[in-house]
């Protein structure tokens, strides 16, 4: 009876690992996303959308604008991370970039190229 408490704090240990590593994990993909980036990239499309919108306020077209924002922001992500599977030999060589997911292996090359691709 004295080891089952422990046989139970070791299996939590394990399931609380394997829940850090797939938490790193989609921390990485969206890393490789640039997020920074994109957040400037869906304000300017909020911007132009808003300001290019020939409906008056009240008739606003806010289907068509939520649309318009996840769509650029999908394909910016994927552009993103396409750009960092081109240059991830290059980002190597800098101090700056050598940290991130592609370059620093913590993904594999053929997972960006699928998941930027998606």
């Amino acid at each position: 009876m004295a080891t089952e408490p422990i046989l139970a704090a070791l299996d939590v240990s394990a399931v609380q690992g394997r829940r850090a590593a797939s938490a790193s994990a989609l921390l990485d993909y969206w890393e490789l996303t640039k997020p920074e980036i994109n957040f400037l990239i869906a304000i300017t499309t909020a911007a132009g959308f808003w300001i290019g919108s020939p409906a008056p306020p009240p008739h606003f077209p806010w289907m068509s604008f939520l649309h318009t924002l996840l769509g650029t922001v999908f394909v910016a992500s994927g552009a993103a991370t396409l750009n960092e599977l081109i240059e991830f030999r290059y980002d190597a060589l800098m101090r700056r970039t050598a940290r991130r997911p592609l370059t620093s292996g913590r993904i594999i090359p053929s997972h960006a190229l699928w998941f930027g691709v998606s």
